[in-house]
């Protein structure tokens, strides 16, 4: 079974003290979720339209369990704290299933 990734993109940080407020929600909900910290705000040297702000990447066991955890009650009180301190690019993508 493919894995899922959230991979989110900064565009700004407007106000940090919703975005750590969000973070301290967000960590937990992703954890109780089955999400895998990959990368966050570490270096990032951005090409072409990119952008070379805070970048995140999160792995989960499935696409499906990716967008699940997006829709928890737990994670959407964390989106609810964050409301507009930031701009961020945010997708959920499906890995390839491969042997």
């Amino acid at each position: 079974m493919a894995k899922g990734y959230w991979v989110s993109v900064y565009r700004t940080i407007a106000d940090p003290e919703r975005l750590a407020a969000y973070d301290k929600l967000a960590g937990p909900a992703v954890r109780a979720a089955g999400g895998r910290l990959l990368s966050r705000g570490s270096r990032v040297v951005a090409h072409d339209a990119g952008i070379a702000e805070r970048t995140i990447l999160i792995e989960f066991d499935s696409f499906e369990q990716a967008v699940a955890a997006r829709a928890s009650a737990a994670y959407q009180e964390a989106l609810a704290v964050l409301a507009d301190g930031v701009e961020r690019d945010f997708r959920i993508i499906e890995g390839l299933d491969l042997p």
